[in-house]
Formats: structure tokens, sequence, C-alpha cells
């Protein structure tokens, strides 16, 4: 079973080498995806999903009330936020060099005057990635003395679905491109919480214990950041 369809709901199905089915709605359209044991029934996986229609609608509905913003073209007088503040782009043309700084509540961007949408779109991606990978540092530091492990390696990239994502065999972490333009909290604890993977695989009972431990007010930064302007970002 790839699919599961109840009524006019699809939920993709994926089985792993794992003990208990997880289920989860991926912003920003919803989407749903289940993951079981390989021993996993069609029947046990349809009763699991049925038994959790009523928050499924809730997840949805908690995107669909959020702000979005729409298709960037990368142009002078759009919004873009850095650390959770907003600021109004000003695009510069020069044939000297590539180039994003901030002044005051302008995020200036000086590029080639025949940039296109694309190219304009990824000299800004580069400039949040310096931004993010120049914070991350002293925010990995502080999160791994508090979780007691460490990771091997950390990376940044764009991710439309998910904040972090651990290997957890190879101690590697990846972190979201787009936390650059979230509040800071929201960094220290998307690291923290692929740092507890490291010491719980699953979402389950002790893995929110270790948040609360490690991370206690947890509960009101992941809603903060779920509330915070979700990014338009295309397939």
């Amino acid at each position: 079973m790839d699919e599961l369809q109840i009524g006019n709901m699809s939920i993709a199905v994926t089985k792993k080498n794992i003990k208990n089915m997880y289920i989860r709605v991926l912003p920003p359209d919803g989407k749903v995806q289940i993951t079981v044991p390989h021993s996993a029934g069609d029947d046990a996986i349809r009763m699991f999903a049925v038994s959790r229609i009523s928050w499924i609608k809730k997840q949805r509905a908690s995107f669909e009330a959020q702000a979005r913003q729409t298709k960037r073209q990368y142009v002078t007088g759009e919004s873009y936020y850095v650390w959770g503040r907003r600021y109004r782009l000003d695009v510069q043309y020069s044939n000297v060099r590539n180039e994003v700084s901030l002044t005051g509540g302008h995020l200036i961007l000086q590029v080639r005057p025949e940039s296109t949408p694309e190219q304009r779109e990824r000299v800004l991606n580069d400039w949040y990635r310096e931004q993010l990978k120049s914070k991350l540092p002293e925010v990995v530091q502080k999160c791994e003395q508090v979780v007691g492990v460490h990771a091997y390696e950390w990376k940044v990239k764009n991710m439309r679905t998910k904040w972090g994502t651990c290997n957890i065999d190879r101690k590697r972490i990846w972190i979201n491109l787009q936390l650059a333009k979230k509040t800071p909290e929201c960094l220290a604890y998307v690291v923290t919480h692929e740092l507890v993977h490291l010491l719980e695989r699953n979402h389950n009972e002790q893995f929110q214990k270790y948040m609360d431990t490690f991370f206690p007010e947890w509960r009101v930064v992941k809603e903060t950041l779920n509330q915070q302007m979700l990014d338009y970002m295309s397939e």
C-alpha cells in the first residue's frame, strides 16, 4: 500500500523498520503522510488513519489560517524577513558585483541589470545561508552543552516541509535555510529538537520528556514558529 484513500483524502504510506505508526500533516498544503512498520497490515493502517481524522483536519485548518507569502519576483517593494523582522526589499542594479545588506528597515539587493527573478533569488538565498551559518555555531554549542550530545556535522539546505532533519546513524543534521527568516528562538528550538533525536529516534513520550528538560518552553516556541509567515516555495 503506497497510498490510502479515506473519503476525498489521500494519504501517502511509507513502510520503515520501526515499531510504531506515525502520522504527519505537511505544510504548506496539508499533505498527509503515515509511516508504519513493515509488518503493518492494510486494515491496521486504515484504522490508525481513521482514528486521527479529527487531528488531521485540525492541522490542515491551522495551515489554511496562516498567512502565506505570494510568489516572489524579487523586485523593489516586496517584504522579506530576517530573524523575524520585516524588511522592505530595495533592488539596486550594478555591474560591479552581487551584494546584499541591511540598512534601517530596508533589505538592499544589489544585482546586475539583466538579472532574472531566479538569479536574484539565488543571490538572496546565498545571503540567507551565510546569515544562518554565522549564527548556527553559537546556537549549536549552547544546545549541545544543554542536551549533552554532539552532532558530527551540521548542514544548511532549503527544505519545503521540514525545519530540520537528522541522520541519526551518522550524527549529521540539516537545518532549513528558511530559519534565517524566523525569530532566533525558533532556530534554538529546531537545533535542540534535532539533537534530542540523537537520544530518542521517535516522537514519543520519552522524546517529549527530553524536550521538557532541555528546552522547557519548546511548545510555545513551536507554536510561534508555526504561526509565523510561511514563504511561497515552488515545487
